[in-house]
């Protein structure tokens, strides 16, 4: 796949496909869906705008990412809270952690890749959900808790034509 840095800011989420400037790709999004009214938990993938904030990825599975995001290494003790309560809530934590939270460094394969997406961080609201990731699929593409998720291949051609200042619109 031969693709040039893309002209358009944007990237498109809607019925299972995503696209940017020219690029049409399969993806899966939450469980319950597309919500305008996400809360934690509820499984479902927030509509809206939201700014991709940085790259995260396993550098022992993962040798290098061609990308203008900003790039960060995942270690064994990168968590992400999830808990309401916590002051925390919804941004990276260093494990052990006493609260609920996600475990950034998987024994599976998806969260290898993973872009934090600006949701419900620029304020936290309590409850509004959290760990809304773009990240590496599931086999056959099974539904996430409230992610958008993308073959390997497909999110390191996309990662290539990102920079600061690409969004994400997520829609029905």
């Amino acid at each position: 796949m031969n693709l040039k840095l893309a002209a358009s800011s944007t990237i498109i989420v809607s019925n299972n496909q995503l696209s940017f400037n020219g690029l049409v790709i399969r993806c899966a999004i939450g469980k319950s869906g597309i919500s305008d009214k996400k809360q934690e938990g509820d499984g479902a993938t927030p509509r809206g705008i939201f700014p991709l904030r940085e790259c995260w990825y396993r550098a022992d599975r993962i040798k290098s990412i061609k990308t203008s995001l900003p790039l960060r290494v995942t270690h064994e003790e990168d968590g992400w809270c999830d808990a309401p309560s916590s002051p925390h809530y919804n941004k990276p934590v260093k494990l052990p952690y006493s609260l609920s939270h996600e475990k950034m460094w998987r024994e599976d394969h998806v969260y290898d890749i993973v872009v934090p997406l600006g949701y419900n961080d620029d304020p936290v609201i309590t409850g509004k959900g959290s760990a809304i990731f773009m990240h590496l699929a599931r086999e056959n593409y099974e539904p996430t808790e409230g992610c958008v998720a993308l073959s390997q291949p497909d999110l390191l051609a996309l990662l290539a034509l990102c920079a600061p200042g690409v969004c994400i619109e997520i829609k029905a």
